[in-house]
């Protein structure tokens, strides 16, 4: 996985918590599903990264 990855995926799910904890604080269950729909996908792709790095060694 290459640097650039990992801080991309990193900041989708920060992003992905600052939506959820800002549609929790006001009540908006669409903003907090959005979040963590958010931290799901960036829990997914670091998941592919990991496996393209384990094909590559």
């Amino acid at each position: 996985m290459g640097l650039g990855d990992k801080i991309d995926n990193a900041a989708e799910k920060a992003g992905g918590k600052a939506k959820e904890t800002a549609g929790a604080a006001t009540g908006d269950e669409s903003l907090r599903a959005e979040g963590q729909a958010d931290q799901a996908k960036g829990d997914l792709k670091q998941a592919g990264e990991k496996v393209k790095d384990a094909f590559k060694h």
